[in-house]
């Protein structure tokens, strides 16, 4: 009795030694295809940040219509995020990503075919499918990743998100080339080799479809810690939508700043987005190591470190001395400030990678619910950053005050999480059962 007891627990020893195996093998098919879907659905889904401004003066586009322009890829993306994530746990990741992927590539083909203002406002809403993508993709991913491993595996795919930083190099080297036009060409054709690639190398068994999978929102939000996965994404999302609004305005923002062209602007602005992208590999690994809360707590300190030199604007001093009044002028070199830009990009990354490690953790059960949430959250922010930037930058007339809002609004990210932390905490002392 005893030899078959020892028997049978090698067997099941053996069998998720087994099974481990195989899903890490799994894993190292499934990753490189999600994260390179999402490095080009990203740069898509940021098309126009570079190209709207060609585009602008082709058509002679007034504020709100180039507003317009900008603001629909974000807005449906985050009307996508939520029910793309839904569909993907009811029927399957890989077809939802697959179908997003095909509504990416047919924007494409109706870029390359108009040359109407509402044809370009159609392909900028359907480029939002890459908010859809990238709540199936997640769904994807952790579908074959196990715990131990999940912050590096989802900072991995995280990173994906560094396809926005391409469009700052390929729009003005197509410009200069040819025509910004052939942009959407060489996505349609990366576009279709990805779907190729996905349709020979995964099977639909990689994630398969669950018809009885919950889709009532109400339902889905009681499954979840509701309070503190609601606190988490909200944290997120300030932190990545200011991400990606600091992205859209970098360009301008250095162009003016040391009367360089928007080219060159953009090309200075992908110092920020492509390290900061990264570095959510980072977060995602140290937080897995050290665990969120140390991870998130530190980078936001840095991330207002950074803000803080920053936001102060160029600015002349005069001292009144004896005999003559001194004149002391202030204003950090281009090559200081992009070093603080780097850093601050870096800071923002390893945040959003611990952060997203941390409400997909306590909530696996939904991740792709909240995947959408997540990008929901980032989406509202980076939506109405930029109109708050603006805003205040004409008021005041300060091109820093950007800074200075961001400064102000980790600040306060940076307070209540640690609030909220110590209090998790704390009740996990008591209560070690809940």
């Amino acid at each position: 009795e005893t030899e078959k007891q020892v028997s049978k627990r090698a067997t099941a020893m053996k069998s998720e030694t087994d099974r481990a195996d195989d899903r890490l093998a799994s894993l190292a098919v499934v990753l490189p295809l999600a994260v390179a879907g999402f490095v080009v659905a990203a740069g898509c889904w940021t098309l126009f940040a570079v190209a709207g401004v060609h585009l602008r003066s082709e058509l002679a586009l007034s504020d709100l219509q180039f507003g317009f322009l900008l603001a629909m890829p974000m807005a449906v993306g985050a009307a996508l995020a939520v029910p793309a994530g839904l569909a993907a746990q009811k029927f399957g990741a890989r077809r939802i990503m697959l179908i997003c992927l095909a509504g990416l590539a047919a924007c494409m083909v109706i870029l390359l075919t108009t040359d109407t203002f509402p044809g370009y406002l159609i392909a900028a809403g359907g480029l939002g499918l890459a908010g859809g993508f990238y709540s199936a993709g997640l769904q994807f991913v952790t579908g074959h990743c196990e715990s131990k491993r999940l912050g590096l595996v989802l900072g991995v795919f995280g990173a994906g998100v560094t396809g926005a930083g391409f469009n700052y190099y390929l729009v003005p080297l197509f410009h200069e080339a040819f025509s910004w036009h052939g942009v959407p060409l060489a996505y349609l054709i990366v576009l279709l080799l990805l779907l190729a690639l996905l349709v020979m190398l995964t099977d639909p068994e990689d994630a398969e479809a669950d018809p009885t999978a919950e889709t009532s929102v109400r339902v889905l939000l009681h499954r979840m810690q509701t309070k503190r996965a609601g606190q988490l994404c909200g944290y997120f999302g300030v932190v990545a939508g200011s991400f990606f609004a600091l992205a859209l305005w970098l360009p301008d923002y250095l162009s003016s700043q040391f009367d360089l062209s928007v080219d060159s602007g953009a090309r200075l602005a992908q110092w920020f987005v492509i390290p900061g992208a990264l570095a959510q590999i980072l977060g995602g690994g140290f937080s897995d190591r050290f665990g969120s809360a140390r991870v998130v707590t530190r980078a936001l300190v840095v991330c207002l470190i950074a803000l803080f030199v920053l936001s102060y604007p160029p600015m002349t001093l005069f001292i009144q001395g004896v005999d003559a009044t001194i004149r002391v002028e202030f204003a950090l070199p281009m090559q200081v400030e992009g070093v603080f830009v780097v850093t601050l990009g870096l800071a923002m990354g390893c945040t959003m990678g611990s952060l997203q490690r941390l409400v997909i953790v306590e909530n696996r059960s939904v991740a792709a619910f909240v995947a959408g949430l997540l990008l929901v959250s980032a989406c509202s922010v980076a939506f109405v950053l930029p109109v708050i930037f603006s805003s205040v930058n004409h008021w005041l007339g300060i091109r820093s005050a950007v800074f200075m809002i961001l400064f102000l609004l980790l600040l306060g990210c940076l307070f209540l999480f640690a609030r909220e932390s110590r209090r998790h905490e704390r009740e996990h002392l008591l209560h070690p059962g809940i």
